[in-house]
């Protein structure tokens, strides 16, 4: 037999085993292709529509280091698996290098017939992904469907790179194994501890413990116990640590020591199915337990940023609102009057409000408190906008009373509100009480008035009207007039906004649009969510890829068993059963792990991002725990093949 027909047989033969590594490896250089080529798309510089051309160049960068680390460990298993074939081949007189050489052609073939196919593939999704890419920002463009020599180039480049480090790690595995070590790789990969010692029964608890430590802290960052800014950083960096390590020791220790107690209550005596799920995950976990921690530890980052900018991305509207209550906000009269003139020539209907604003000192120590001490909040005086009751809909105020509007989640966070109680207003240097009546979220006045996030102060009639005579001239820093401009057609927004920036009234944070608010934020967050959500997909497939593999080692290790449990009558369908649970446990432990990660991390500072957390985080988890599955379903079918093969 010559050489290219062993390389054609071996191909043929082990191609049922690459299936998977071969459509992993296409779709990355898919999705890189189809990457790169939306980094040199015109729309994407510095001159064009979006300026994401330095986010993608940096995504582009982490999704090399994905995929190579994924192919070097494909890779790596797949040549411990075939370490007999390379003993054998050892045996008949073949040299180490010679047999390199045969390895080498083979994964060559595989390696850039599976590059040809994903380049194709990526330039043919290129327009879809540009077209999706638009969607998601809001960017009225047209994509078409070019051919990147740059991207083609890089993509060459790039993964001709990672074939050299794959076949750089094959020789040097090939030329420091002995043939007697050849034929013992495969039973040595798998560490199987048969009793649980003192030390994994105190890792097994620390796991647990250090878990669940880290997440108590992280729902207490911003509920007043820490007090300090140096508090949440130092408060950050223990939920980090403990969450990690805990993880490690969760699965060195936590799942076998859970797993032992259930065997122990059980007094040793399981059926069929505990047998091949608990007992099978109890014994292997181990052994995979730094491959299980970077697992889940990538996917709840994953998870957990994707979330943010989902949620950023999906409060767009509201946190414009928030921020420019009206259209269009606009803070010096002269200047409001002259942009009203120039949308009646152009025909544009609008509707005009106009609110009385006085900065006035409050004591508020009844009613706020700051929970972090290096704020500088003083709230004995602190100085607050003041607008009429009359200017807020649904307010009724009786003499003397006084409600606060405009309270963002992010502010109370840092600042604890009391249900009732009273405050001060200080007049012509005497102070009068006010009696407390509530809060409303909703902003009157934009947040030009209320940088910070302070709320906003609503009094009667009566003493705002004193008030306006009396005020301090020394606190009216900003205007004192509000004007807001709302359309009556909102298709007009874009025109309307074209008036406001020819007028210059966007460069000065003092006026505002909402339209503009809205979509520049989603614009900004809509890249982040691409280019997160293309890299969380990656590490999703490779990841998922990485769990199928151990799973196909582990199937092919454990095929005598099922021989023997086949000839004792147990039948498919009792083994199947069982290899359901074990999935379960393989696949859904770290998915678990990963979304508990990913919650309390988000539940944790998701006001920084948004207004809204819950549709976003299970919209988000919801799809990823869908995808996450499909690899649990492939491993299932694998087993059934094998077990099949079993008898």
């Amino acid at each position: 037999m010559s050489i290219n027909q062993l390389i054609f047989r071996n191909l043929k033969k082990n191609l049922k085993n690459y299936y998977l590594y071969v459509f992993a490896l296409i779709f990355s250089v898919a999705l890189y292709f189809s990457f790169v080529t939306l980094q040199y798309d015109p729309s994407m510089s510095q001159d064009g529509s979006v300026k994401g051309e330095a986010a993608v160049r940096v995504a582009s960068i982490l999704l090399i280091a994905i995929v190579a680390i994924f192919l070097l460990y494909a890779n790596a298993l797949f040549i411990k698996r075939r370490s007999r074939e390379i003993g054998l081949f050892q045996l008949i007189g073949m040299t180490k290098n010679r047999i390199f050489r045969i390895l080498s052609i083979e994964n060559l073939l595989i390696y850039f017939s599976s590059l040809a196919v994903g380049i194709f593939i990526g330039f043919a999704i290129s327009k879809l992904i540009l077209m999706s890419f638009f969607q998601v920002v809001g960017v009225d463009e047209v994509a078409n469907l070019s051919f990147s020599r740059q991207a083609f180039l890089q993509t060459l480049l790039v993964f001709a790179g990672i074939y050299i480090l794959i076949m750089g790690t094959t020789y040097l595995f090939i030329q420091r194994q002995s043939i007697l070590a050849l034929f013992r790789v495969t039973s040595s990969t798998q560490g199987r501890v048969k009793k649980l010692s003192v030390w994994e029964h105190i890792m097994g608890i620390l796991g647990i413990g250090l878990i669940a430590s880290g997440y108590y802290v992280s729902s207490q960052l911003f509920e007043g116990d820490i007090t300090t800014i140096n508090g949440l950083f130092y408060a950050m960096g223990f939920i980090l640590a403990v969450v990690i390590i805990g993880t490690y020791f969760l699965y060195k220790g936590s799942v076998r020591f859970v797993s032992n107690l259930i065997r122990k209550k059980k007094k040793g005596y399981l059926n069929i199915n505990e047998v091949l799920s608990l007992s099978s995950v109890m014994f292997r976990m181990k052994s995979n337990a730094f491959l299980l921690t970077v697992i889940t530890t990538l996917s709840a980052l994953t998870i957990s940023l994707l979330s943010l900018g989902y949620i950023s991305y999906y409060s767009a509207e509201k946190s414009a609102e928030n921020s420019v209550p009206d259209d269009f906000a606009i803070t010096d009269p002269a200047l409001a009057s002259e942009f009203m003139n120039r949308l009646e020539e152009d025909g544009i209907a609008f509707s005009e409000k106009q609110i009385e604003v006085y900065q006035a000192e409050f004591n508020v120590k009844d009613i706020l408190d700051a929970k972090i001490d290096n704020l500088n909040f003083d709230t004995e005086q602190t100085s607050l906008p003041v607008v009429s009751e009359t200017v807020v809909d649904g307010v009724s105020l009786e003499e003397g009373e006084m409600q606060l509007t405009g309270y963002t989640d992010l502010m109370q966070s840092f600042i604890s509100l009391h249900g009732d109680g009273s405050a001060e207003i200080l007049l012509e240097g005497e102070w009068h009480t006010l009696d407390y009546q509530g809060l409303e979220k909703d902003y009157v006045l934009s947040s030009y008035y209320v940088a910070g996030g302070l709320p906003i102060a609503v009094i009667d009639e009566a003493l705002f009207t004193e008030l306006s005579q009396k005020y301090n001239p020394d606190l009216q820093e900003k205007s004192t007039l509000y004007t807001g401009v709302n359309l009556e057609d909102e298709s007009k927004q874009e025109e309307a906004y074209g008036v406001f920036e020819e007028m210059g009234l966007h460069e000065t944070w003092e006026h505002g649009s909402q339209w503009y608010k809205a979509q520049s934020q989603k614009q900004n967050m809509g890249v982040v969510m691409f280019i997160v959500g293309f890299l969380g997909l990656t590490f999703l497939i490779t990841s998922g890829c990485v769990l199928y593999f151990k799973q196909m080692d582990e199937g092919e290790d454990e095929k005598g068993s099922y021989t023997i449990l086949r000839k004792l009558g147990f039948t498919r369908g009792d083994l199947l059963r069982g290899i359901q649970g074990k999935q379960l446990y393989n696949f859904g432990i770290p998915l678990l792990i990963g979304l508990l990660h990913s919650y309390f991390a988000v539940k944790s500072g998701w006001f920084f991002f948004g207004t809204e957390l819950w549709t976003p985080m299970c919209i988000v988890m919801g799809l990823y725990t869908v995808l996450y599955s499909i690899f649990g379903l492939l491993s299932i079918l694998y087993y059934k093949k094998i077990i099949k093969e079993a008898l």
